[in-house]
């Protein structure tokens, strides 16, 4: 069974809450603020999930801004990293879990095995920068409109990889 990390930006604690869910999924997860990721942290994991809450008009939660910067200046080409973010998709319909697009982008050029893209059925909302080519680039969960729905897309994404 593969290692995994679970890193996670989260301020009011939905996303923690999210990553310590998924945790308990898993064999062999270890759930990391994303404050606290280095090159070294991530050189534990063969999995990487990273998750964040979105913020504002689709922003990536602060404690992402500087892991992001250390994922992009890394060869990532021995993991396989899937994505997850938790947004709003009434108050923030055009922008729903857009904080999925900063961590795609941190990401896509490591050389990192990228999985976990999930469909956009079954979801309301208007616009996300999270998604590309139709399908949202992780999970993407809304805590606050749609809780009874979050196990049952955590399974069905854990199960894509």
């Amino acid at each position: 069974m593969a290692k995994f990390g679970i890193f996670y930006g989260s301020s009011t604690g939905m996303c923690e809450d999210v990553a310590n869910r998924i945790a308990q999924k898993l064999d062999d997860a270890e759930v990391i603020n994303a404050a606290d990721l280095s090159a070294d942290k991530v050189a534990e994991f063969e999995v990487l999930l990273l998750g964040s809450s979105t913020w504002g008009a689709g922003e990536l939660q602060d404690d992402w801004y500087d892991a992001c910067n250390t994922l992009k200046g890394m060869d990532l080409s021995d993991k396989t990293v899937a994505l997850f973010s938790v947004g709003d998709c009434e108050s923030y319909s055009d922008t729903f879990c857009g904080a999925l697009a900063p961590l795609y982008e941190a990401v896509k050029d490591t050389g990192a095995k990228l999985v976990g893209q999930v469909s956009t059925d079954g979801y309301t909302f208007d616009d996300s920068e999270g998604v590309i080519d139709g399908k949202f680039v992780g999970l993407a969960l809304d805590e606050t409109n749609e809780p009874e729905k979050t196990d049952d897309r955590i399974d069905a994404w854990l199960k894509s990889f």
